[in-house]
């Protein structure tokens, strides 16, 4: 371990600190930036040489990070270790807090969002936070009882190894209950995965919060986000979530601060709802990392969730979250016709010269998440409209001239 370790645990972080970031996707990437204006090492622990984060960090490992002498070997090297996904098997980070590393998230908390059996039970069981009905599913049988309790379709999940839309499953009826025992279910390096059972939601929208926690207990909350997901991957998002009551807006923040406090959650906590068409919502998904749908933070908040979550880190104290502007819209750009990116950038900027745009350094596939655009200003109808042309430019579904 470095030696400003307890340094950095103390919040008094100098030029010697060193954060050492596990994943090399997109979140990673876009924790950069904030290192640089702060004046902190990043090391970056990479699936492998040319994914996202790698072509940005100037310190890289590259190695598996199921691999515990791996990720020893990388961990030893810094200070602090943080997270671009939460698929490290925490039995490898207990060994690290064991050895007095500092690990942020800890593993007590983070496997609340690697496990959503444990999720379920500790968020409906000690904090009573809406959920829709659901329950552990060990055979068929259970699953079917369940659906026949509740009423079909129901959603079945895999407890562990599920993103974007894999390991969830929408059973129309009793004839589908093998499905998700029939699959071949990521066992995420050994822990156990089972099936749980869920009341299908038919939902109005979905929603989230962000919410940020230091270990000194400080946290901050961001205004909470409408969100548009279609077959399992964030799609845009608008901040503030349109039409929510003030009232509302506040039990939802205050719900995602609890559970951020209830976990002892350090750095970013994602909290997914979903609003039932009575205007109730129900927790969806937790997610302990920066998150897609923050990141229309980086140029439409007083301090982005990339920076607040090295600060949380580091137990530097947090930043202002508040919005910038009256209206903030991030839409992703997903792989489309358009391979080279940046060739169509003139069109975007000369068209809005307010527009923000971020790649992720990907190679670009149909369907994959390759960067996001961000608009802000007071006019919904009109922050709205300029996102969502930039973004279908971007994926080659309109050309110039079209609106």
């Amino acid at each position: 371990m470095s030696s400003s370790s307890h340094a950095a645990y103390a919040g008094r972080v100098s030029r010697s600190t060193t954060i050492g970031v596990i994943g090399g996707g997109q979140l990673a990437r876009m924790m950069y930036a904030p290192a640089i204006a702060l004046d902190v090492n990043l090391r970056l622990l990479a699936e492998g040489p040319d994914v996202g984060a790698a072509r940005v960090f100037k310190d890289v490992t590259v190695g598996d990070y199921t691999d515990e002498a791996i990720v020893r070997e990388f961990a030893a090297g810094c200070d602090v270790i943080t997270f671009d996904h939460e698929h490290v098997p925490t039995r490898i980070l207990r060994g690290l807090v064991d050895e007095g590393l500092l690990v942020r998230p800890g593993p007590e908390a983070l496997e609340h969002a690697q496990d959503k059996l444990l999720m379920r039970e500790r968020l409906t069981r000690t904090l009573d936070a809406p959920a829709p009905a659901w329950r552990r599913c060990p055979d068929e049988a259970a699953l079917r009882a369940f659906g026949d309790e509740v009423g079909w379709p129901i959603i079945a999940k895999a407890s562990r190894g599920g993103y974007d839309g894999h390991g969830v499953w929408k059973l129309d009826g009793p004839q589908d209950a093998a499905k998700p025992f029939a699959e071949s279910l990521d066992a995420s390096a050994g822990e156990t995965v089972q099936i749980i059972g869920e009341e299908f939601v038919d939902f109005a929208r979905e929603l989230s919060v962000i919410v940020v926690r230091s270990p000194s207990g400080q946290a901050v909350a961001y205004p909470v986000s409408e969100t548009v997901q279609r077959d399992g991957v964030c799609r845009e998002t608008i901040t503030p979530a349109p039409g929510l009551p003030d009232e509302q807006a506040a039990a939802i923040t205050k719900l995602g601060l609890d559970i951020a406090d209830d976990l002892r959650v350090v750095g970013v906590l994602a909290v997914e709802l979903m609003q039932r068409t009575d205007g109730s919502v129900v927790v969806n998904e937790l997610a302990m990392r920066p998150h897609n749908t923050g990141h229309w933070t980086i140029d439409g908040a007083r301090t982005s969730q990339f920076e607040n979550h090295l600060r949380a880190v580091l137990d530097l104290p947090l930043g202002d979250p508040r919005l910038r502007d009256d209206w903030c819209v991030m839409v992703n750009v997903l792989g489309g016709t358009v391979t080279d990116l940046t060739s169509e950038l003139l069109h975007c900027f000369a068209r809005d010269p307010r527009l923000r745009v971020e790649f992720y350094g990907k190679g670009v596939r149909p369907g994959r998440k390759v960067g996001h655009v961000v608009t802000y200003g007071e006019n919904l109808d009109d922050v709205l409209g300029r996102a969502r042309h930039a973004a279908r430019y971007l994926m080659g579904e309109i050309r110039e001239g079209q609106s």
